[in-house]
């Protein structure tokens, strides 16, 4: 199969479900507040039904990708997402945009194990790497489209969701007719790995560094536009342009399955991992000032997208025979470490300040850096 005619709906796949369906709702949020007469309180606890839903699907996407191969997985998750998509936009109440939301943030976690095992099916091996990471640098375009939209369109926000939800019906579509509806190359087969990481070889050093750095990339991604909201004097289109830059330097993340290949993967982590957390300690300093801020976002944008590409390929590496779970599993223990670190995050910027929270989450990411790969994996 040809390089471009997986990868590039995948792209757009990834693109729509993680950064359309679910990032936008930060941006969106204070207009949808104002619209449906929502508290801090509800819009809060709305939100950490995306983390929820996105564990129990890639759970679920895993199971169903390893017992029965990757298609059905990935016409679920854009079914998914333009169904939650059209839900948000049309919810007359808080509990239908709840209903929504469940629907979007589950659209995540049905669509990464299931592109992992299409590559590893239909990708030449020497180009698994690139495509895998490439495939995941979606999320940056996603989130590059949804700032874009915030800027053009925050006081319209049901417009703005329902020109998402077209698109992820167009880019569903484009998926249902790319992806092979069985395997016409009687030379591949799929095959079901197991669903366990008992006795796999480098398995708890890649679920402790998953979980460590969700938990140090949660403040970025949770506080960051309202603590520059708050230290610093910025204008609307300012501050959605601080996600701007975030979701187009994450572009550049795409190229880890490059690095990979030629500096390894324990460099390719350490680079990666000290990346982002001296982008939380630059914010931390420098909120006020939005030439410094946006460095920090461009760093942490391409960094974090680099770094999701890194553990997609140290997954794949760790469970060599079942590529769905090589990606589940870290991006399981990443979310859950996000919702750990949210959690702790807004205790501690009451207890404290952005400003020290953001000092403490970029220790812990110096932290993960000591957890990494310790050498290189053979395939």
């Amino acid at each position: 199969m040809k390089f471009s005619k997986l990868v590039l709906p995948g792209v757009t796949m990834i693109a729509v479900t993680y950064g359309l369906a679910r990032f936008s709702f930060g941006l969106l949020l204070p207009e949808i507040n104002k619209s449906l007469e929502i508290s801090d309180l509800v819009s809060g606890m709305i939100s950490s039904l995306f983390y929820l839903a996105y564990c129990f699907t890639i759970i679920y996407s895993t199971v169903i990708t390893t017992n029965e191969g990757p298609r059905r997985m990935i016409i679920s998750a854009g079914i998914s997402a333009f169904t939650g998509l059209f839900l948000m936009c049309f919810s007359p109440n808080v509990w239908v945009l709840a209903l929504g939301v469940l629907f979007a943030g589950g659209s995540t976690g049905l669509v990464s194990p299931p592109y992992g095992a299409a590559i590893s099916l239909w990708i030449k091996e020497d180009m698994q790497k690139r495509a895998n990471t490439w495939i995941n640098s979606g999320t940056s375009f996603g989130i590059g489209l949804s700032g874009a939209g915030a800027i053009l369109l925050t006081s319209n926000w049901r417009l703005t969701y329902f020109i998402y939800a077209m698109l992820a019906l167009f880019i569903l579509v484009w998926n249902f007719n790319s992806i092979p509806k069985d395997n016409k190359n009687p030379g591949l087969m799929f095959k079901k790995g197991e669903l366990s990481i008992k006795g796999v070889q480098g398995s708890i050093p890649l679920i402790l560094a998953s979980l460590t750095l969700g938990i140090s990339t949660s403040a970025f991604w949770t506080f960051s536009r309202s603590f520059i909201e708050v230290t610093g004097d910025y204008s609307e289109w300012q501050l959605s342009g601080f996600w701007v830059i975030l979701g187009l330097c994450g572009v550049l993340g795409g190229f880890s399955g490059s690095l990979v290949e030629r500096k390894g993967l324990p460099f390719a982590y350490r680079l990666g991992s000290i990346s982002i957390a001296a982008a939380s300690i630059m914010l931390s300093v420098s909120p006020g000032n939005w030439l410094l801020s946006y460095l920090s976002a461009g760093i942490f944008g391409c960094f974090y997208i680099f770094l999701t590409g890194v553990l997609l390929v140290w997954g794949i590496h760790v469970f060599i025979s079942n590529a769905s779970l090589g990606i589940g599993a870290p991006f399981l223990l990443l979310a859950v470490g996000q919702v750990i670190g949210s959690i702790l995050a807004g205790w501690f910027v009451g207890l404290w300040d952005y400003a020290a929270t953001f000092i403490i989450y970029g220790l812990i990411g110096f932290g993960a850096a000591l957890i990494g790969p310790k050498k290189e994996v053979e395939r």
